[in-house]
């Protein structure tokens, strides 16, 4: 007999989740004493990225389903911000550091571009960097609402 599947494990960004939980959970094991506040959030954090990828790809509204999958890319950008705090009081090194967020980055575009992929309105694929997403932002608004001025100008 063969193991149940479902739905949600046939998505490499659900894989790479459960994958990036592990590595947290064994990473977890050797933080105590002041920083178990950041482990027990991190591990939160962690767990929230495939748990609402699984439940979002299970809703039958793009609604729902974009819903859970920005609830999931939220947790990851999370998980990025307690990469840093365990740095700054030396909790976990560098390499550590580097290889978890090298993961949460390639998680979060998956679940940027899945999002605007199932988006009904989306307008395409943009790959996740704010410098770009801001300067995109910025061209665009220009060219909607013309240039910006400054409250001197006024």
């Amino acid at each position: 007999m063969t193991e149940p599947f479902f739905d949600h494990e046939r998505l490499d960004v659900y894989r790479l989740a459960i994958e990036y939980v592990a590595s947290s959970y064994r990473i977890a094991k050797s933080l105590n004493g002041a920083e178990r506040h950041a482990r027990d959030q991190w591990l939160r954090a962690a767990q929230s990225i495939p748990l609402n990828i699984a439940e979002g790809n299970g809703k039958q509204s793009l609604k729902d389903k974009n819903r859970f999958f920005e609830i999931a890319r939220g947790s990851a950008l999370e998980c990025a911000a307690i990469h840093d705090i365990l740095v700054s009081f030396d909790a976990i090194d560098l390499e550590l550091n580097r290889d978890g967020k090298t993961n949460l980055k390639r998680i979060v575009s998956m679940l940027t571009r899945l999002i605007q992929r199932t988006d009904s309105v989306s307008e395409g694929s943009i790959e996740y960097e704010y410098r770009d997403a801001e300067y995109e932002y910025e061209k665009t608004h220009e060219q909607s609402v013309g240039p910006k001025c400054s409250i001197d100008a006024l």
